[in-house]
């Protein structure tokens, strides 16, 4: 077996060609010339937050190597909602750290912009803009980073350039919003192979040419806090949320890149025995890593089909939209590719397509809402408020504990939190209560709150990417219905309680 070093080195020779940024990952913002009188390349990093195969860096190092300029990396953390507080900042902030750490080893001026208010990195952001030739920005299709920088990019006089990194498949690419995992898989096994001989450098800032860490820039003030400041406890200095305490993770790329290879290396041989046992830690948990970008999904496909010793002629023939056989590898190496690829990017593309409603109950599928409307009236068996429901405080044992796993951990075993979804249907007046209360929850607690894969699974719950389930059921109608007692006997429900049963249990 592979070394844990061995792994990423191995990964740095496989077939997925890293090449110049392909067309189909950029976008114009704004129809602004380069500035030939420009000092510097400047990216802006808002959802890619790593260093390490990034398309959104290589671009802005491609252009900075093509106009003979340095580059000014420039990563930004918002007051921007309400569900900003400790747990999320510190994350971030960590990653942070080991951005401006690895920059500054290379002589590649890294700014961290932190607000103390709201706006303050906007104003920051528009003054660097002045001298500069262009802005590379990340393109994500959820929440309000591509409406932040449609709106900068109205405010400035410099070509503004958003740079698609988040799938295997380019979203320029993917042509409307699937219904079903299965047709869009069907899509990923006509259209993916071109792709997957186009993966980011792994280290694109190696490539840069002229490096200036002391290049003069204007005074930004106190929105740029030093290193050991970001090290620290900043955020207890913030006006965010303080209640949602930090969690067992620390964030960052270096973190990231470390529970890719454990998992890679000691946990994914058995990923489907154990992927459905909460109890243990059978899965990857990098959810909260691929939410905030520390990790992209070309590094954590990269170490896998290295250390599975892939290569492009083991592809399979399978091409009936398939789970299972078509890249030639073991059930559970091809079990988990389906969900980091499939269901993730599934995600992605409805989010991409539907920028105004994804998170919405109008987004459902017409027979999800008609099944709903008309089991609207029927008597729930008990009615839980949002308080008792955010405490864990119901009559069932196991989805208190998942919602203490939430609440106090950052995230939920992906498996309870189908069922912890189902529950809060059937505890709620409506389905839209039931919804808002998923929503409000998970962006309020989980790491990989307000991510296009996490709205997948809240909504999931509803109907999104599923079919009409029969018998009809009371409350959920025609909507897959997923009971505790059979939850019961699919898990070790019993250790599973113990490990989640309080406040002060341990993950």
């Amino acid at each position: 077996m592979l070394g844990g070093q061995d792994v990423v080195e191995h990964a740095r020779g496989w077939g997925g060609v890293a090449t110049a940024v392909d067309a189909d990952r950029v976008r114009l913002v704004n129809r602004h010339a380069l500035d030939s009188n420009g000092r510097f390349v400047l990216y802006w990093m808002d959802a890619n937050r790593r260093v390490g195969r990034n398309f959104a860096l290589q671009r802005a190092v491609e252009l900075a190597n093509e106009l003979g300029k340095p580059l000014v990396v420039v990563e930004a953390l918002y007051l921007s909602n309400r569900w900003d507080s400790v747990r999320f900042h510190r994350f971030v902030l960590d990653g942070m750290v080991i951005n401006y750490a690895q920059c500054a080893a290379l002589g590649v001026r890294f700014i961290p912009l932190v607000e103390q208010r709201p706006g303050e990195a906007g104003e920051a952001l528009r003054c660097l803009a002045k001298q500069a030739v262009c802005v590379v920005v990340d393109e994500y299709p959820c929440g309000d980073i591509n409406a932040r920088h449609q709106k900068w990019a109205g405010e400035i006089s410099v070509r503004v350039e958003s740079v698609d990194a988040n799938g295997l498949m380019p979203l320029k690419s993917v042509p409307k919003a699937f219904l079903t995992a299965y047709s869009f898989r069907c899509f990923l096994h006509k259209n993916l192979l071109k792709h997957l001989n186009a993966f980011p450098v792994e280290w694109p800032l190696d490539t840069l040419q002229v490096r200036d860490w002391h290049i003069d820039l204007p005074n930004l003030g106190p929105v740029v806090p030093t290193l050991n400041a970001l090290a620290g406890p900043y955020e207890k200095q913030l006006p965010i949320r303080q209640d949602v305490r930090e969690v067992g993770f620390v964030g960052g790329y270096s973190a990231a890149r470390d529970r890719v290879e454990r998992f890679v290396l000691r946990q994914l041989s058995a990923y489907t025995r154990l992927r459905r046992e909460a109890s243990v830690e059978g899965t990857s948990g990098l959810s909260g890593y691929l939410h905030f970008g520390h990790i992209g999904v070309h590094d954590v496909v990269c170490m896998l089909l290295a250390k599975a010793g892939w290569t492009l002629d083991q592809m399979g023939t399978v091409r009936t939209g398939s789970r299972s056989g078509w890249w030639g590898l073991s059930d559970a190496e091809e079990a988990y590719l389906d969900q980091i690829i499939t269901w993730r990017e599934l995600g992605f593309a409805m989010c991409h397509h539907r920028p105004e409603d994804h998170d919405q109950y109008s987004s459902l599928p017409e027979w999800a809402k008609e099944t709903l409307a008309s089991h609207r009236v029927d008597e729930r068996p008990v009615l839980y408020s949002m308080e008792e429901l955010e405490r864990g405080d119901t009559h069932d044992e196991l989805w208190n504990a998942a919602q203490t796993q939430l609440r106090e951990h950052g995230w939920m075993h992906n498996y309870l939190r189908m069922l912890w979804g189902k529950r809060i249907v059937e505890w709620s007046p409506t389905p839209e209560t039931a919804l808002k209360r998923m929503v409000e929850l998970n962006n309020r607690y989980a790491l990989d709150g307000q991510d296009p894969n996490s709205y997948s699974g809240i909504f999931w719950v509803l109907g999104r990417f599923d079919r009409p389930w029969g018998p009809e059921r009371p409350i959920f109608g025609k909507i897959r219905y997923m009971s505790t007692e059979r939850t019961y006997k699919k898990m070790d429900a019993a250790a599973y309680i113990r490990r989640y049963a309080g406040d002060d249990a341990v993950s």
